[in-house]
């Protein structure tokens, strides 16, 4: 088995666009569910509506490739205010049903027939980073260790990651203001902070506001990733894997999702490496009757799996995690 091409290639995953892309959409889940309680299962919607604003402003319309970044950003907080203004004063469940409800919705919207012409259906829209490309100051491959990035990638890498940087630093100066420690304890007991005289609501839409921007920043990286943009990038696993993105670093933790992304597309990008390999050859490492090749593609899911689970049971507040910060208030 060549070990050293399976490391580069998950070190090339957890520093690349994947990681770049969840991490992203982790840091707005860390606003809504680990520092506020608020449950948004639709991050994948706010990464949608941004990524497609961007793309098809465009390619279908031929704006500018910035006026297609504000629309974004603007459009994200529209979706916000839809689905705050209906669900933030009842119970914390509704906000889930109708977050994810609504994420269905836009993916759904965006790939159909009707709109064709405006977002290119199920095979969506390409001919929209030309003037990201034109930014790329980077000509020829970068090695650094045992990877090695395409001159476009590790330009993407490059903003991707001072992107990240520059949220988490955000989310940081939020949290130790009074009004991020408004955010904590309206976590904890809203009653209370109502009973004080805050206006919980308000509070939450700005919360839910503010992740919504981080989730369209995600948007944008997964459009500008493979130059393309399809609806299948927005699925519901994309918010269920940036939750387990959060949960493995660690909620209501500035570098939780960071360390989390790392993990998470290391292991995944390794394991799917490792089960392809070891089960190739005449003679392969698992033998067929317990593996076969068809099978090992599944592997790396089953194995994330069963560690998530210990990793809940043993150590539920993730890596940096602390065990009070998953207290969920659903009243």
């Amino acid at each position: 088995m060549d070990w050293s091409s399976m490391v580069g290639g998950s070190l090339q995953q957890a520093l690349g666009a994947p990681a770049i892309i969840y991490c992203l959409a982790a840091i707005g889940l860390n606003v809504h569910f680990g520092y506020t309680g608020l449950l948004n299962f639709g991050q994948a919607g706010f990464m949608a509506v941004a990524g497609y604003a961007l793309a098809s402003l465009v390619a279908t319309w031929g704006m500018s490739f910035w006026v297609g970044l504000v629309v974004g950003l603007a459009l994200s907080v529209v979706l916000a205010l839809l689905l705050g203004i209906p669900t933030l004063r009842l119970r914390a469940d509704y906000l889930a049903i109708v977050t994810i409800a609504a994420a269905e919705i836009i993916r759904q919207t965006i790939g159909s027939v009707t709109l064709l012409r405006y977002f290119g259906g199920q095979d969506g829209l390409q001919q929209f980073v030309g003037t990201f490309q034109g930014l790329n100051p980077f000509h020829n491959s970068v090695t650094i260790g045992i990877t090695t990035w395409r001159p476009y990638d590790f330009w993407l890498l490059v903003v991707g990651w001072t992107v990240v940087a520059l949220c988490c630093i955000v989310v940081y100066l939020l949290m130790r203001s009074p009004w991020g420690r408004v955010l904590k304890a309206i976590r904890e007991d809203e009653d209370a902070v109502r009973s004080l005289g805050k206006n919980v609501y308000a509070y939450k839409m700005q919360s839910l506001v503010i992740g919504g921007l981080i989730g369209a920043l995600a948007g944008f990286m997964s459009a500008l990733q493979n130059s393309s943009i399809v609806p299948s990038q927005f699925a519901t696993d994309t918010t269920f894997f940036a939750y387990t993105v959060l949960l493995v670093g660690g909620a209501a933790r500035v570098l939780g999702p960071v360390v989390g992304a790392l993990i998470f597309w290391f292991l995944i990008t390794f394991l799917d490496a490792f089960f392809g390999d070891a089960t190739q050859g005449a003679h392969p490492l698992i033998p067929t009757w317990i593996m076969s090749n068809d099978q090992a593609s599944v592997m790396r899911l089953i194995v994330m799996g069963l560690a998530l689970m210990l990793l809940m049971i043993f150590r539920p507040q993730g890596i940096f995690g602390d065990r009070r910060e998953l207290a969920i208030d659903a009243r």
